[in-house]
């Protein structure tokens, strides 16, 4: 569960989100909310007004605004969860009226510093030296106001959170400072807001460079970021090494990640990354969501797919044994963050004490042990994943992990890994071997046995409605009757001021065929109801509600369970999505077959396309969910060949992996670059059914050229970090002084007259002698301020009198925060320039002339960016850097 303030990027305007959005069991925040409106854990109320003590006068209608209308607090008490809770947990009388109490209090404000190790800790030193010390200087009545704080259990102290209460931060100008500072670095992907026990599962996965990883539901992706930065853990460090070696011109940085920095540790590579992430949402505008928090990361080792996760596909891999038999991917970590009935998030979501009902925990359960059990199937034997809830009920935690062992083999296949030792500063209570079960009419059960002599004892035999075996403890004698379930993991509130969390890690010992799912006893027939109908409108409800429908309104399921090796290919009959009606029967989950979600209408396509050919245009696209292919372009390509040529791009950075997303298999607007095994999973997947959402980093944009000369194709920012070390000397500016960057970042199009180049300080004399069109400007601290030593590589853009930084405004701007703590308004001279004309037709001339002479974005670069009518040179640098929009790519 986590806590973002993000920015309102083109794309969560597209999808029309309040400033306020519950999706999932995760809360999404419009940097337009501050602070002050957070207090301890983002409890944001329109009820708040302007004017002091935030009342209004609900008569003033002033300029046409409607006055908020204030609703009434919830009341923090629910007569079932109290009883049910405080019977299952039989916690002493103190410690129990500490839990309740945490429980009712608001949740601290957390964040994250993320991206390499080095980088982040350069950031959280940034926030040690600036803000913290004034913060520390603020007194409130009589008493020092505490300052944000490090998570004492996370790592290198890069988690923090702060309880500063909010009429404090309403009054005290630091506070103000360091919301900027936090907007500005979260924009730019340097910051993550995020609960704290959210961060628990990814750290418990030893998770290592050059492993793949499959986050089954990963939406909104706080904790797929966390397992994306693992993957390139140390890789700036090696690429650098590596090109140092080989005569390049870059300067080796020392990592803060020794280990991982050696080039031992993923060395099949040229040092690059050779690990993957595949982050899957079963719904698929939160899955685009998931883009936007991961993208920001520019990494080219991940992919978004949208599958339903109790039967996720199976990959086609390559076989260098024998090219001839099917190979299918094997995941070395798994991340089940499963939906849940959320009540472990009791303190952010408070309309939980009044919605809350034993209901929705039972109607998960079977959902939760399937997507836990087709994990287990995915992963390597050796392999570790985690499996975790927000909920602290029993039938979807302990319960779950039992079910799950049993139907794979029992505890000789799957082990419960002892993580005593990890985290140590991290308080927690161990998992359960006994509990109980309260059924939807508020009777709590000891075991299933009370249920069977219940049900004997009615005339018609009906057990109580939506109760099954595995919901409860083994029996003595059933091979799973020891499981060392103590080995789980639970997190309560009072612990240390967090939500409540349930954390399990297993490892896989050995492969297994999966026994077929127990067949629900004869209940009392209702209309099909949803599990979570008593509970509408809570934040897990939302993040349930796609991936959980079908399967929480089969009463009587039976899954017969895949074998070990896939046996045949995937049809395209097999994963025509279909609307969403309850299921009288199942499909067997094959270890082959995908599955039919309920989330997508669409009509089934009559033919399977081919490996290699065109997938069809899916009958989609009016439901918002249709998705350009992915097609990678061959290394002697014109355009590729052109590009190389004009960059000088040394032969050691592969040709083979630049990738295109429309059908027509031409560069249009865009080309994107992935690794190695993401071109692999992505080709040899074409035409089965994988719904591929995301892949690659993109690379070059297309560009309005001055003179044929110039290469159309200019580096995208997100592509640098990775492009930058092979780019031949003739196209590299390198800057070394801190006020010769700060004049690049202020002024956007500055014009430089009569070619007076030396205007431009100390690259002035390189710039003048340099060919026109794009280049690297690769900003390399000299060491004479020890405030200015980040090592950046950006794009420029040189034309006949202007040379141009090529990012976006955000970007600028949270350069100008944190290195020069600066927050001067950016100058647009493309605009500036034409000041002294008036009306229309000034405005008119300067975006010609922007566009004219700048050239700095194409025309089909901005067709389908949704935007709030800026300046028009203004919108020109916003879309330079390809604003993120719902669709990739469009042909031309």
């Amino acid at each position: 569960m986590s806590l973002f303030f993000l920015p309102p990027p083109p794309t969560l305007r597209l999808l029309r989100l309040p400033k306020l959005s519950i999706a999932s069991g995760h809360i999404f925040v419009s940097p337009i909310a501050n602070l002050s409106n957070m207090g301890r854990g983002g409890n944001f109320r329109k009820g708040r007004g302007g004017g002091r003590g935030g009342k209004r006068n609900r008569d003033d209608n002033r300029g046409g605004h409607q006055p908020y209308t204030r609703y009434p607090e919830v009341v923090k008490q629910n007569e079932r969860l109290e009883r049910y809770y405080n019977d299952l947990l039989q916690l002493p009388e103190e410690e129990r009226e500490q839990f309740w109490a945490a429980l009712k209090r608001e949740l601290p404000n957390s964040f994250r510093f993320c991206g390499s190790k080095g980088h982040a800790l350069a950031v959280k030193n940034l926030l040690q030296t600036r803000y913290i010390p004034e913060i520390t200087r603020i007194t409130y009545d009589g008493a020092v106001v505490e300052p944000p704080q490090p998570v004492p259990w996370y790592p290198d102290g890069l988690a923090w959170w702060m309880t500063t209460p909010k009429n404090v931060i309403r009054k005290f100008p630091p506070f103000s400072a360091f919301q900027k500072f936090l907007v500005s670095e979260t924009s730019v992907g340097n910051i993550s807001r995020q609960e704290v026990v959210s961060m628990i599962p990814p750290l418990l996965m030893d998770l290592r460079p050059g492993m793949t990883v499959l986050d089954m539901c990963a939406a909104p992706g706080s904790k797929a970021a966390q397992l994306l930065e693992m993957i390139h853990r140390g890789e700036e460090a090696r690429i650098r090494h590596v090109i140092k070696q080989f005569g390049g011109s870059v300067d080796e940085i020392k990592s803060a990640d020794d280990d991982a920095a050696r080039l031992e540790a993923d060395p099949s590579d040229d040092g690059r990354a050779t690990g993957m992430l595949i982050a899957n949402d079963a719904d698929y505008k939160r899955s685009h969501m998931l883009i936007h928090q991961l993208k920001r990361l520019s990494s080219p080792n991940m992919i978004v797919t949208n599958h339903d996760a109790t039967m996720y596909p199976s990959l086609r891999i390559p076989n260098p044994e024998d090219p001839s038999k099917p190979n299918y991917l094997k995941f070395d970590r798994i991340l089940a963050d499963v939906p849940c009935s959320g009540d472990g998030t009791l303190r952010k979501n408070v309309n939980l004490w009044k919605d809350w009902a034993p209901a929705a925990a039972l109607g998960l359960h079977l959902t939760q042990v399937r997507i836990l059990v087709r994990a287990l199937q995915m992963l390597k034997p050796g392999g570790r994943m985690v499996y975790s809830t927000c909920s602290m009920n029993p039938v979807e935690n302990e319960s779950v992990v039992a079910a799950a062992i049993e139907r794979c083999g029992g505890p000789d296949k799957i082990e419960i890994v002892d993580c005593a030792d990890q985290l140590p500063l991290l308080q927690r209570k161990p998992g359960m071997r006994k509990w109980k079960i309260m059924d939807k009419s508020a009777r709590v059960w000891n075991s299933w046995q009370e249920v069977e002599d219940h049900a004997k004892s009615t005339e018609d035999g009906i057990t109580p409605s939506r109760l099954v075996e595995s919901m409860f403890p083994r029996p003595e004698g059933s091979i799973c009757a020891d499981l060392p379930l103590e080995r789980c993991m639970r997190v309560y509130a009072h612990q240390q001021d967090t939500g409540g969390f349930f954390i399990t890690v297993l490892q896989k010992k050995a492969e297994f065929k999966a026994k077929p799912e127990e067949v629900r006893p004869k209940e009392k027939k209702q209309a099909p109801k949803r599990p979570l109908e008593e509970a509408e409108g809570t934040e897990d409800a939302k993040k349930q509600k796609t991936e959980t429908d079908e399967s929480a309104k089969t009463e009587d399921v039976v899954i017969e369970e895949a074998p070990v090796e896939p046996v045949e290919e995937v049809k395209a009959e097999e994963v025509a999505p279909v609307e969403e009606t309850p299921a009288t029967e199942e499909p067997a989950a094959k270890e082959e077959a995908t599955e039919t979600p309920a989330e997508t209408p669409a009509e089934t396509p009559k033919e399977a396309p081919k490996e290699g050919e065109a997938q069809p245009e899916r009958k989609q696209k009016q439901q918002g969910s249709y998705e350009e292919p992915f097609k990678y372009l061959p290394a002697d390509h014109e355009v590729i060949k052109n590009i190389a040529d004009f960059y000088k791009i040394s032969p050691r950075f592969p040709a083979d992996r630049y990738m295109i997303r429309n059908a027509t298999g031409e560069p249009a607007k865009a080309i994107y670059y992935t690794s190695a095994l993401v071109r692999d999973i992505l080709v040899m997947n074409e035409g089965r059914g994988v719904k591929f959402i995301h892949g690659g980093v993109k690379m070059y944009v297309k560009q309005d050229a001055p003179s044929a000369e110039v290469c159309r194709w200019r580096i995208q920012s997100e592509g640098m970090p990775i492009l930058h070390g092979y780019v031949g000397a003739e196209r590299v500016v390198v800057l070394k002084k801190k006020e010769t960057l700060k004049k690049l970042l202020i002024e956007m199009f500055p014009k430089i007259a009569n070619g007076e180049w030396e205007k431009l300080d100390e690259i002035g004399e390189r710039v003048r002698d340099l060919a026109l069109g794009c280049c690297v400007l690769r900003v390399e601290p000299d060491g004479d301020d020890e405030e200015f030593n980040e090592h950046m590589a950006l794009p420029l853009w040189k034309s006949f009198q202007s040379l141009n930084l090529m990012l976006p405004k955000e970007d600028r701007s949270a350069m100008l925060l944190r290195i020069y703590n600066d927050t001067t308004p950016l100058i647009n001279m493309g605009i500036k320039r034409d000041a002294p004309k008036e009306g229309a037709e000034a405005k008119k001339e300067g975006e010609e002339e922007v566009k004219a002479e700048e050239t700095e974005t194409p025309a089909e670069a901005k067709t389908d960016v949704t935007v709030e009518a800026p300046a028009a040179a203004e919108e020109q640098v916003k879309d330079a850097e390809g604003d993120v929009s719902m669709k990739e790519e469009t042909t031309a």
